[in-house]
């Protein structure tokens, strides 16, 4: 591995490079922390798709990607003289240093539970007035649940053991099910919503990331999707053309594969 030297060296030669693209290159002259923002998001959400099929090489290219827009951020905010990234640096230590004292002072803490409650005790001594106030409101409602429950957890919001969570997933399933048995879309979309908000509760006791099991199951499905299409080309046809049953033979293959 690289040096703390080296390290450095590459750090500043992507500053170097950075001012010269900024100086010289037309569209680089032109994006702005709105035009950029939508970009980041993107490469934000490749990257968690490297990490997903664990592809180290995929996982460093994309890093570098989003270490080019925090130097570009940084790089527009010293133009207006706001901040660079020098003061980005400087931010998040003073952060990580305030946030740790049971590194930096004279804390202690049993487990890596307690340091989140910390963590959160602190956030509102900083003047927050709810921890729910560092969850995103541009988040995926999934990952916003889950986000929200975490915040929770931290200040002691939460149930006691699984089988409570469990007993409220299947509550809100017969809820779901009794509204479905009327026509008032409104409620059926809000017990629909009640279900998926204690499913992902339960995927917290279960210690499942149910944004990461949903896209595992997303990737499963288009695998076996694509192979159902390649055998129906295989025979001259459609998926159109194809009887389900005739479907389902090829479906049972691809689960094997």
């Amino acid at each position: 591995m690289n040096t703390r030297q080296q390290q450095l060296e590459a750090f500043n030669r992507l500053l170097d490079i950075m001012d010269d693209l900024r100086e010289k290159c037309p569209w680089d002259r032109k994006q702005t922390l709105q035009s950029l923002r939508h970009l980041t998001i993107e490469e934000t959400y490749e990257l968690g798709d490297a990490i997903l099929d664990n592809d180290l090489q995929e996982v460093k290219k994309e890093l570098g990607d989003i270490l080019l827009h925090i130097v570009f951020y940084s790089k527009i905010g010293s133009e207006t003289n706001d901040f660079d990234i020098a003061d980005v640096a400087n931010e998040i230590c003073e952060k990580l240093i305030h946030r740790h004292p049971h590194i930096y002072g004279d804390v202690k803490v049993e487990n890596e539970e307690e340091v989140k409650q910390n963590w959160e005790k602190l956030k509102l001594k900083e003047g927050k007035k709810s921890v729910l106030e560092g969850v995103p409101k541009s988040l995926p409602a999934l990952v916003k649940a889950s986000r929200i429950q975490d915040k929770a957890k931290g200040v002691g919001f939460d149930w006691e053991e699984p089988e409570q969570v469990w007993e409220k997933v299947q509550e809100e399933l017969q809820e779901l099910h009794d509204e479905v048995q009327g026509s008032d879309q409104d409620k059926i979309e809000s017990e629909f919503g009640d279900v998926l908000f204690s499913m992902i509760n339960y995927a917290r006791f279960l210690n499942v990331n149910p944004e990461d099991a949903l896209e595992r199951t997303n990737k499963k499905f288009i695998k076996r999707f694509t192979y159902l299409e390649s055998k129906a080309g295989e025979m001259g046809k459609s998926l159109a053309d194809m009887t389900l049953a005739e479907m389902d033979v090829f479906w049972n293959e691809a689960k094997k594969l």
